[in-house]
């Protein structure tokens, strides 16, 4: 039996459709995993489609397995906060609706800590002209998103959706976070 800690840590994050911020999190060093779905919400299992109603109080949201030893939950923050707009109610681009709420669902009370910590942060920096109005929230259920939604910048990163809103995303992500990607293999 190993005595070594383990270090992998789980984040849950919804700022505005999940292909986006999936697409950011995969170029990351450190970042172990990247799973879309559904979260924050009242019904069991729900899909894409139900989802879409805005009726079910899901988020698109995606679940991130990372590597404390090279990234730490304020890192990942720091990232989020700067691909979305974290001042939209309900609403990222062209997505409208509760379910592109952008959202930090915490898995412990750490994470709590550092998210409320780094919105008033933020807040006080004047980063934005409008205050940050993502919400944090315990961890509740995550549903996996479809298989068709998973990996989806990867797979269809010439669909015009792509081309309008996540390419330019990730230039600007790997722009102000070069030194973050991952090494090339």
């Amino acid at each position: 039996m190993s005595n070594e800690k383990d270090s992998r840590e789980v984040a849950t994050l919804a700022g505005g459709c999940f292909w986006c911020i999936e697409a950011v999190l995969e170029q990351i060093e450190g970042v172990l995993l990247v799973e879309s779905g559904y979260t924050g919400g009242t019904v069991s299992n729900p899909s894409y489609e139900l989802v879409c109603t805005g009726t079910t109080g899901h988020a698109e949201a995606v679940r991130v397995t990372f590597d404390t030893e090279i990234l730490e939950f304020r890192d990942v923050l720091e990232i989020f906060f700067a691909v979305h707009d974290p001042t939209t109610l309900n609403r990222q681009g062209p997505d409208i609706g509760s379910q592109y709420r952008s959202a930090i669902f915490f898995h412990t009370s750490l994470q709590q800590v550092i998210a409320t910590e780094m919105i008033k942060e933020l807040n006080k920096s004047g980063t934005w002209e409008d205050p940050i109005v993502t919400e944090i929230t315990p961890n509740p259920n995550f549903y996996h998103a479809e298989d068709y939604h998973r990996n989806y910048y990867q797979r269809n990163s010439s669909a015009p959706y792509c081309q309008m809103m996540i390419t330019p995303k990730l230039a600007k992500f790997r722009g102000k976070f070069q030194w973050r990607l991952r090494s090339a293999a």
